[in-house]
């Protein structure tokens, strides 16, 4: 069997009323001591505002902060639970995990879903398209994903996304490739 930790990072309401320096020293102690205790994992949520409703406090950035506590880590896998595909450009997600696993030694897992959380796709100005098209872009970041991280130069034209001649150097460290959830 194997265990990961969410580690916090306020999208919970975890750090409400805390100062940004006091919780993100937290989230790192919380991160040193799943990899002292042997812990397999490490994971992050991908969300950028406080849940079940937004309020004015402390959510850190998944990807940022999955860096940083590469880092500070030295045997935890590191990941996403989930990144949505509507954040981010898949290319850039794609070449944002073979940084973060080669900034982490190979420990990164990619894990992409198409996204559910209305008021954050609202207030960041991504629109909330209809689940089909969420889908359509989460299937097209899939694929995006796969050919950037196998090596070469990827293009793939989807429905919502395309990649044409896209180098992706490094690919990241992880034989075949960085492991996707």
């Amino acid at each position: 069997m194997r265990l990961g930790v969410i580690v916090p990072q306020g999208w919970t309401g975890e750090y409400d009323g805390w100062e940004p320096a006091r919780a993100w020293a937290r989230t790192v102690a919380v991160a040193h001591e799943a990899d002292a205790l042997g812990f397999d994992s490490i994971w992050l949520f991908d969300h950028v505002q406080t849940e079940p409703v937004p309020t004015d406090e402390i959510t850190f950035e998944a990807f940022t902060g999955l860096a940083a506590l590469a880092v500070e880590t030295a045997r935890v896998r590191l990941g996403h639970l989930v990144l949505c595909a509507g954040y981010r450009n898949p290319a850039l997600a794609a070449k944002m995990i073979a940084t973060l696993d080669v900034i982490s030694g190979g420990r990164a897992e990619l894990g992409i879903g198409a996204g559910w959380k209305e008021d954050e796709f609202v207030a960041y100005g991504f629109g909330f398209p209809p689940l089909r098209e969420r889908m359509a872009l989460l299937e097209d970041s899939l694929e995006i994903a796969t050919r950037m991280l196998a090596g070469g130069r990827a293009t793939y034209r989807g429905s919502q996304a395309l990649v044409e001649d896209a180098i992706n150097v490094p690919r990241g460290l992880q034989e075949p490739r960085i492991p996707i959830l």
